[in-house]
């Protein structure tokens, strides 16, 4: 065990204990979580220069900050939290007046609006609650890089700096802000591989929390009421129409509404665990509120960073559903970087970004350091933008953080006039949604995500809200549906907690190739062994024998089917017509690849030719010609791997049936059903041709149509 200790510029002794912890002991707190105060925070995954893996957690904070409107309290959560109350209600008493008779439990202010008119550069200097909670930063203010408040911090808070018109009913339960000081985290960092505890000792006026017990309320989940409706079919479509009719005016140039839908949740922790395994994201947390209320989400988005000086932003805009495998989201990925709706979506966002850091950076400083860089999740792909400045050096943290207050990414752009549209068109208050969590550190730095991918639980009900980026370009039918699948990974992580936990049992998958045997004829091609693969797949026996075997083999291995590999060079360059001479007597079924393909054409008697234009590791779109049992379950076009400088003529393919073609005429498949002979001119086996499983079920068919 270490320990350290620092008086904090307030005049607080702070007494620190550091010592190694298993990981199980976060795992812990997690479970605490479902019915005591504390937050759990993640980062699940690596981006280099912008995220890495770290986790961090506690439970039953000392002290509890809230906000409501102009209101911030102060409450002690324990006898610990009385020993500091007493600070914190001198900071709370410095920003505003007093609401009643402060108590050793508990102390509420209201922070006035002012009068005095200040430059913009001095916005965030405005009287808010977060003056109260400058005061408190200032008090507590030291070198310890994990002590400071966590928590939550809503929507709403923005409109202490900008007047929205208020056309939304605020709920009566509704919270602000809500920050913990913790005097127990545990600290995982995943780059150095250490899991530490830091268990902190406060000292005010002479009174110290050491010998008190670390305790908590304990609230337990209730059982679910009734659960909203979720939104109409359309409903969202109409709002985008609506924001069209403002982008045609000029009144604004992109705009984020959002959408709300509900679903059950009585065990926020198995929803967390369920949502970190599911859906990694740089922010993942869970934040037990008190009062029943929790948030839980995997956020994407980072919104203010603090280092030193160095403030980061990593704005995302731009999002594309993602494939079933790794090459539909490399085509995705083309696509999403192809689109100028998508570019000028993230453009708009940096270029506020970069305004909202000017005001309160060094000039000059403001880097857009990652441009369009792209981040994968469970069901989307996004675009992002990587965004830093350095603080002048009368600005700290807290400016950067109200600064920015909110995202263009989650408002829209002017900031002002998109907040108004969407107090206008949403049917409820935000809430939390758009805003933040995370940490403002005592040592000036601060790491806080966006409240986005979240859900608000209360009452066993929880609420997910989902937005889109809306731009004059939009289509309201396909947007709506960037709502549902933002929403979706939540809402299934929901469902998956939700349903009686059982195993799963795969479906029997048909494998047509059990029992048979192939022999594939290797012509020295580098693609061989995969394609072997593919025929195991589907459970057929393979021998692989480089060409130039004797004849007699044939009969020993007694092959099934026989597949002709693709190669190099010419048909003549294998001697492939004897070979295929041999197999023709012995009446076996064959399937010819690219190589293999033309050898069997020309055997027929047809031509080949070269040309005009190599096509080597391209994707080639083939259609199919009428009625092909080789292509059977493909679509009429496709996608293929084409590795070959010949092709055989059209005219010139003699005894087969041409089956597919590219646009330009190229024969693609032949087939010669009634002596189950076939050839395809592409790659079944690459990851060019695996979309829609195009190679496999080429393969399978190749097997059932050769099967005797």
């Amino acid at each position: 065990m270490e320990t350290s200790g620092y008086t904090t510029a307030g005049g607080v002794h702070v007494e620190r204990e550091t010592r190694e912890v298993a990981e199980e002991t976060l795992e812990e707190i997690v479970s605490a979580l479902g019915e005591r105060r504390g937050g759990a925070f993640s980062s699940g995954m690596d981006y280099p220069g912008r995220y890495s893996r770290w986790a961090f957690g506690y439970v039953d904070p000392c002290v509890e900050l809230v906000a409501r409107g102009r209101r911030i309290s102060a409450t002690a959560l324990n006898e610990r939290g009385r020993v500091v109350l007493p600070v914190l209600a001198t900071c709370l008493l410095a920003a505003g007046k007093p609401v009643a008779q402060p108590t050793a439990d508990r102390v509420e202010v209201h922070v006035a609006e002012s009068d005095e008119l200040l430059p913009e550069e001095m916005r965030s200097r405005r009287p808010t609650v977060f003056t109260a909670i400058r005061e408190v930063i200032a008090a507590f203010a030291g070198d310890d890089a994990h002590l400071g408040l966590y928590g939550a911090f809503g929507y709403d808070l923005a409109f202490q700096f900008e007047p929205i018109r208020h056309e939304l009913t605020r709920p009566d339960d509704q919270r602000d802000l809500v920050l913990h000081l913790p005097d127990r985290l545990v600290v995982i960092d995943r780059q150095r591989e250490t899991c530490v505890e830091h268990r902190y000792e406060f000292t005010v006026d002479g009174v110290s929390t050491r010998g008190l017990e670390r305790t908590g309320a304990s609230v337990p989940q209730v059982v679910p009421g009734q659960i909203p409706p979720n939104p109409e079919k359309g409903s969202y479509a109409k709002v985008v129409a609506a924001a069209k009719e403002k982008f045609k005016r000029g009144d604004l140039f992109e705009v984020v509404p959002g959408q709300v839908f509900h679903s059950v949740c009585t065990d926020p922790p198995a929803f967390y665990r369920t949502l970190h395994r599911s859906n990694p994201a740089p922010y993942e947390f869970i934040i037990s509120l008190g009062e029943g209320e929790h948030l839980v989400g995997a956020s994407p988005e980072m919104y203010v960073r603090v280092s030193g000086d160095r403030v980061e932003t990593c704005p995302i805009s731009g999002t594309i559903a993602r494939g079933s495998n790794p090459v539909e989201d490399a085509e995705a990925i083309r696509t999403l970087l192809s689109s100028v709706k998508e570019e000028s979506e993230l453009t708009m966002c940096t270029d506020v970004d970069r305004n909202d850091k000017s005001r309160i950076c060094v000039p000059g400083t403001v880097k857009v350091i990652g441009r369009r860089q792209i981040e994968l999740y469970s069901r989307l792909i996004h675009t992002v933008d990587h965004i830093e400045g350095r603080l002048r050096p009368e600005f700290d943290a807290l400016d950067a953080f109200l600064t920015h207050m909110w995202a263009v990414t989650v408002t829209g752009a002017p900031k002002a006039w998109a907040m108004q549209f969407i107090e206008d068109h949403e049917a409820t208050t935000r809430r939390w949604y758009g805003g933040a969590i995370g940490f403002i550190g005592f040592d000036g730095s601060m790491n806080t995500g966006l409240t986005l991918r979240t859900a608000q639980i209360k009452h066993g009900v929880a609420t997910v809200r989902a937005g889109a980026t809306l731009l004059f370009d939009s289509d309201p039918e396909s947007e709506e549906r960037e709502t549902e699948l933002k929403a979706s990974a939540l809402l299934g992580a929901l469902d998956a907690v939700n349903q009686p936990a059982s195993i799963p049992v795969p479906p029997a998958l048909e494998q047509p190739g059990l029992g048979m045997k192939v022999l594939l004829v290797d012509h020295e091609d580098s693609f061989v062994n995969t394609l072997a693969d593919y025929f195991r797949q589907q459970g057929a026996e393979v021998t692989t024998l480089r060409h130039g075997f004797p004849a007699q083999m044939i009969d020993t291995i007694a092959p099934d089917l026989v597949v002709l590999s693709p190669g190099p060079g010419w048909p003549s360059d294998f001697g492939m017509s004897a070979l295929i001479d041999e197999l023709y007597s012995r009446n076996l079924p064959v399937f010819g690849v690219c190589l293999g393909l033309q050898a069997m054409v020309e055997h027929a008697g047809g031509t080949l030719e070269l040309l005009g234009y190599p096509e080597h590791g391209k994707r080639g779109q083939v259609s199919r010609l009428g009625e092909s049992a080789l292509l059977e379950g493909l679509p009429e076009t496709f996608t293929a791997a084409r590795y070959h400088s010949l092709h055989a003529k059209r005219p010139g393919v003699v005894s087969f049936t041409p089956t597919a073609l590219t646009p330009d005429g190229n024969v693609m498949a032949i087939e010669d059903p009634e002596n189950r002979r076939y050839g395809v001119q592409f790659h079944p086996e690459s990851i060019l041709t695996a979309e829609g499983d195009a190679g496999a079920k080429i393969i399978a068919n190749v097997l059932r149509l050769t099967r005797r």
